[in-house]
């Protein structure tokens, strides 16, 4: 039996279809969103020993609050996890509050604790190089070796995500010299596309044995359906194995090393920001530790005074 009221649960899914056609955002964003929200409107259901309709959603206090992130915190949800909760918490409240009419101040108010952002975990240029190598020799079958090396060469040679890599079509081929890109929240950038990453895919589309239409997925899986993250996601993860890479080089860490490397190469800030479809340039920030933190180490490691 569900422990959240229909008109919660009423609220609940209409704040999401708002968010979904007005915010373009993904899927995944909203499941989560879904499941945070949910787990906070049942334990307020529990801690108050009622249900919660909309009257008791309003009326909930800075001690209610308190009471749920010392639970989260009892149950082994981490700093980041949390914080994450309460930002999906606050903005449904926010919108909840905004439409039916009451004060929201208690739980826009709850701090969200503290925690040290981690840094992007970028690989090294010649571990990139050696991972785009070493993912063609984990398949006997050709194409499917040949598909899998155009995969990773988009995700470091273009800097896309994996699901924007997924989600190319036959219509995108022959690889132009720059693809249109929809990224999060349906925002659409320019990415370059190398001649190394076009040949890469020319390779993989005559290798194929699939037939290529201008609807279908361009990556295809074994039975010809479009290709699950988790190939490429297993295919890394064995070539990184025989490298004696750490486990944080995945598919995104392909993306994050293309940043990176950029960066190091004197590209700026702001181009990066376009390139990699971030919103906010205090995202691509990150890149700008990541490169100080890797000079300081070069310093310290081969300065006689250091």
């Amino acid at each position: 039996m569900s422990l959240i009221s229909p008109a919660c649960r009423d609220a609940l899914q209409n704040w999401l279809d708002g968010l979904g056609a007005l915010s373009g955002r993904s899927e995944n964003t909203l499941t989560a969103y879904r499941g945070d929200v949910s787990e906070f409107l049942s334990f307020m259901t529990l801690h108050h020993s009622e249900s919660q309709g909309m009257a008791a959603i309003a009326r909930i206090t800075i001690s209610d609050m308190r009471a749920w992130m010392a639970d989260q915190r009892a149950s082994g949800v981490g700093s980041r996890s949390l914080a994450r909760k309460l930002s999906a918490v606050k903005t449904f409240y926010r919108w909840l509050s905004e439409r039916e009419g009451f004060e929201p101040t208690a739980v826009l108010s709850t701090r969200a604790p503290k925690f040290t952002q981690k840094l992007p975990r970028p690989m090294a240029e010649d571990a990139a190089r050696a991972m785009i190598e070493t993912v063609e020799m984990q398949s006997a079958s050709d194409w499917v070796s040949a598909r899998d090396v155009a995969v990773v060469t988009l995700l470091y040679g273009c800097g896309l995500r994996i699901s924007e890599a997924l989600s190319l079509t036959g219509a995108d081929t022959p690889l132009p010299n720059s693809l249109r890109i929809t990224g999060k929240g349906n925002k659409e950038r320019i990415v370059p596309v190398l001649p190394v990453a076009q040949t890469a895919v020319d390779q993989y589309v005559k290798l194929c044995p699939h037939p290529q239409s201008r609807e279908k997925a361009l990556f295809r899986g074994v039975r010809g359906g479009p290709l699950n993250p988790r190939a490429i996601q297993g295919v890394m993860a064995k070539a990184r194995q025989q490298l004696g890479l750490p486990s944080t080089v995945t598919p995104h860490a392909m993306r994050h090393s293309f940043a990176t490397h950029l960066l190091s190469a004197g590209g700026d800030l702001r181009t990066i920001q376009e390139l990699l479809g971030h919103a906010s340039l205090s995202t691509t920030q990150a890149y700008t530790a990541v490169d100080t933190a890797r000079l300081m180490e070069v310093y310290n490691r081969t300065h006689p005074k250091a």
